[in-house]
């Protein structure tokens, strides 16, 4: 199973790079990403910087693909329905952008050590104190989703492989029915684990 946030150790500028500042970059680059692609043959380009950057931090492609494999079921559904609504030119332009930004958010995560990121969440949020806002908690709720992402990812490749040995053909309800109810059931399972660590309010 894909794990997001698993850290790969290494001596490359990208993980010796600050969690902040990489946290700030990545930011502005997904801003910048999903302002330029505007036409599907943009997103080829952008593959090629977002794979130069996986190289550059000499991140092994089966880590890599390991980690991304998952988001191609989420992918797949949402760009059905882009297919139906708006056409393919607009499906390609929604699940390339979503993709890319994603893979550059795994990244990070790949190239900082989870601890480094959450202690960059929290001080970056600190100023917002003044205002109600509990820094702890903004850095345990990112770290959670995050962490909750590949989850997601897991249990549509449980429902997928449990459909396909039943022999039954694809059917969005039987999918999305299954992943839905799992995940409630996950957050609950969560939300009680936290409850007994006296996290909530």
């Amino acid at each position: 199973m894909s794990i997001v946030g698993l850290h790969h150790p290494g001596t490359s500028l990208l993980h010796r790079t600050p969690a902040g500042v990489k946290l700030v970059a990545i930011a502005l680059a997904i801003v910048a990403l999903t302002l330029w692609i505007r036409q599907p043959w943009q997103v080829l380009p952008c593959a090629v910087v977002v794979a130069g950057m996986y190289a550059f931090a000499r991140i092994p492609v089966r880590l890599a693909v390991t980690q991304l494999r998952p988001l191609l079921w989420m992918l797949g559904i949402i760009a059905v329905f882009q297919v139906i609504v708006a056409g393919w030119e607009r499906a390609v332009v929604i699940c390339g952008a979503l993709f890319l930004a994603i893979a550059l958010a795994l990244l990070v995560t790949l190239t900082t050590r989870m601890t480094d990121m959450l202690d960059a969440i929290v001080a970056g949020v600190r100023p917002l104190r003044r205002l109600g806002v509990d820094p702890d908690r903004v850095g345990l709720v990112l770290v959670m989703t995050i962490r909750c992402i590949p989850l997601l990812g897991s249990m549509v490749a449980r429902v997928t492989e449990a459909r396909k040995a039943r022999g039954l053909g694809f059917s969005l309800r039987a999918l999305v029915v299954p992943v839905v109810v799992g995940a409630l059931m996950t957050a609950e399972a969560m939300g009680e684990a936290l409850a007994a660590r006296g996290v909530d309010d």
